[in-house]
């Protein structure tokens, strides 16, 4: 790689074996703090619903939490499933956010409900609110603008905020229309590897410049866990894998110590399903999971990395934060 890129977190407030939500809260405000430190760019919760490992979905809430007690590193949503609110409130969320911590906040839309089908009922705000995306998202674009003092409807506090918005994707969806309004774009290959490269190339290639953006500019979520050793490394991501072999079985549960060896608790069609969804999964030392991102950076092209990490213990995931930013600059 010739020069280093900004390295950002994705973090779900994860809730682990024998926690409770308040525990998950503290923790993610030690490693954004720790993020904080070892030079990260920006630090994104993710709205989920009815998922018994995830803490964070009132994202706006938790947003505040901890920029209060962080500094300089961006905070943000990575992101509000949009479908799930009204785009005034989340302009006057946002807004407020952006007054209280200045130039710190991002704000990523997603268009999924971030839930089971039956939660999505329970969460909606009307019975086809995918289908209205591409226009609450320029709705909500508007509500952050400029002040505009003879609109009807105005964002207090939110108008003039621009605070920056995302779109984001798990497939070539919102490729298409973070091009068509000039957005950035963030895709979630750490979950849904599939659609990764045409995303990107439909993005870059269907490009408009905006007010927001002159060029192109993509981010991509991915799996990392670096340790002292690949066997450490191997063994801490155990937990990991169990989560999404939890999620492959519709069995969700809070995330699970380590195991010594995930053989007899997976089948063979499991450790398929497990292996597709965490296809951009680099685990080992930190020269193994350098070696990864480089091929992954040189490979996809995109501006930013950003990286997820599940460990059942604190310390590790600290430690893999460091270790991450060490080797990638």
């Amino acid at each position: 790689m010739s020069s280093p890129i900004p390295l950002s977190v994705l973090d779900l407030a994860t809730i682990v074996q024998g926690a409770d939500a308040a525990d998950a809260f503290r923790r993610s405000v030690a490693l954004a703090q720790a993020a904080e430190r070892f030079g990260y760019t920006r630090y994104w919760f993710a709205e989920h619903h009815n998922m018994e490992s995830v803490a964070s979905a009132a994202t706006s809430v938790l947003i505040g939490h901890v920029a209060a007690q962080t500094s300089a590193i961006r905070v943000g949503a990575g992101g509000i499933m949009l479908p799930n609110h009204a785009p005034l409130l989340i302009a006057e969320q946002f807004g407020t956010l952006a007054a209280l911590h200045p130039g710190r906040i991002d704000l990523g839309l997603g268009r999924a409900p971030g839930t089971d089908p039956v939660t999505s009922h329970a969460l909606r705000r009307s019975l086809q609110g995918a289908d209205d995306f591409p226009r609450d998202v320029q709705e909500l674009l508007a509500y952050l603008a400029p002040r505009d003092a003879s609109a009807r409807v105005r964002a207090i506090p939110g108008e003039g905020s621009e605070v920056p918005v995302w779109i984001l994707g798990s497939s070539t969806y919102g490729a298409q229309l973070a091009a068509v309004l000039g957005l950035p774009f963030a895709f979630a290959s750490h979950f849904a590897p599939t659609h990764l490269q045409e995303a990107l190339y439909i993005y870059r290639e269907r490009f408009r410049a905006s007010r927001y953006l002159a060029a192109p500019y993509a981010l991509a979520c991915v799996n990392a866990l670096a340790a002292g050793t690949d066997a450490e490394a191997q063994h801490l991501a155990t937990s990991f894998y169990r989560l999404i072999l939890g999620l492959v079985r519709n069995h969700r549960q809070p995330l699970a110590p380590p195991v010594v060896s995930m053989d007899g608790h997976w089948n063979d069609a499991e450790r398929a399903a497990v292996q597709h969804m965490a296809r951009y999964a680099f685990v080992g030392s930190a020269a193994t999971v350098k070696e990864g991102l480089d091929d992954f950076i040189a490979e996809t092209g995109v501006q930013e990395v950003m990286i997820t990490t599940n460990t059942f213990d604190l310390d590790a995931r600290i430690r893999s934060y460091e270790l991450i930013a060490g080797i990638m600059g």
